[in-house]
């Protein structure tokens, strides 16, 4: 059963709604003012909030706000029922983000139709999505149904590019998000003194490109595939659509991205306070972890994906071959024991 969360300061209308939204099967909660409304969205989330703006403690504006900074109740759709009418008001409540917006008094039937409208397009959105290429079609998909957004591309061509050709330079113009279908890709910068360092990998399932695109920026590094990889390319006007249109197609775009974030974050941890041991040790079982049967990196690359020179990369990689750890062939590292290269970082 569907719980809705009906906030009204009019008791009358607030027990009548109640009743007809119990008729009509949901389970409902109610709060007569802002403030305990949200105490009761924190206790239970609800499936979808019918509120009223003219409130006392807090009105229904300040309910929205609070419901899209808060991450426990973001995404929830959210209906306005207000006796306001002016144009100027509408536009607030649709600009804060909420989903539908009816004026007292209304018509029951209208009342149901929203609500039923708003909750059967939510459902199309999944509780997740995998990061494949078949999971990003499918999210895409259901975002154009879940979202109303009908502009949206929906040719999903895959773009074979070959090893070491660019997929963007830096200072172009952020034009596209890109997502890896299979193969690799690198993210590069080059230093004043002409030195390349590398600041990214990126395997099947992650996206990159997309740092330019929230910050309206030129690319500030340069991406290079490192062996054949498909691609599919999502322009700039959908990326804004995906992040911008709806609260809960933002939330799910938006968990799709967060790995890679989390990933860098953890990379950077890492450069900034572990020895060098543990570094290479680090970057190779991230790598055995993309492919377990063998890489293929340069000790250039490999050294500055680790922050470290080619000669202390090579030093370490000798130490751990001889460990028994790893295989060194002149075209393949594979780790052999990766719980035992666990262990030797420390």
């Amino acid at each position: 059963m569907q719980t809705i969360l009906l906030i009204e300061d009019d008791q009358g209308i607030r027990e009548n709604t109640a009743e007809l939204l119990a008729m009509a099967g949901y389970a409902v909660l109610t709060a007569d003012n802002g403030d305990a409304g949200v105490k009761q969205a924190l206790h239970t989330r609800p499936d979808l909030v019918v509120c009223d703006i003219m409130m006392p403690v807090l009105d229904g504006y300040g309910v929205l706000q609070i419901f899209n900074q808060n991450p426990q109740l973001s995404g929830v759709p959210f209906i306005f029922l207000t006796a306001k009418t002016e144009r100027g008001e509408q536009r607030k409540g649709m600009e804060l983000g909420a989903d539908d917006y009816l004026t007292k008094p209304f018509v029951k039937a209208e009342l149901l139709s929203a609500i039923s409208g708003r909750l059967s397009r939510f459902q199309h959105l999944k509780p997740d999505y995998e990061p494949t290429a078949d999971g990003l079609h499918a999210f895409l998909h259901d975002a154009r149904v879940a979202g109303n957004l009908a502009s949206l591309s929906v040719d999903r061509k895959v773009h074979l590019v070959r090893r070491k050709q660019d997929v963007y330079q830096e200072g172009d113009e952020a034009t596209r998000l890109y997502f890896v279908q299979s193969g690799r890709v690198k993210a590069i910068k080059t230093t004043e003194a002409g030195k390349e360092l590398m600041v990214g990998l990126y395997g099947p399932g992650e996206f990159f490109g997309y740092l330019p695109l929230l910050e309206n920026t030129p690319y500030g590094d340069s991406a290079v595939v490192v062996d054949d990889a498909e691609l599919l390319y999502i322009p700039r006007e959908d990326f804004a659509q995906l992040l911008l249109r709806d609260s809960a197609v933002a939330q799910q775009f938006a968990r799709l991205l967060a790995g890679r974030v989390s990933t860098q974050a953890s990379l950077l941890l890492s450069i900034a306070y572990s020895s060098i041991r543990r570094r290479v040790a680090d970057v190779l079982l991230r790598l055995h972890e993309q492919e377990p049967e063998g890489m293929q990196f340069t000790r250039e690359d490999m050294a500055a994906m680790v922050g470290t020179t080619p000669e202390s990369m090579s030093r370490t990689l000798n130490e751990f071959k001889q460990d028994g750890l790893i295989e060194l062939t002149p075209n393949v590292l594979r780790v052999l024991k990766p719980e035992t290269l666990r262990r030797s970082r420390w």
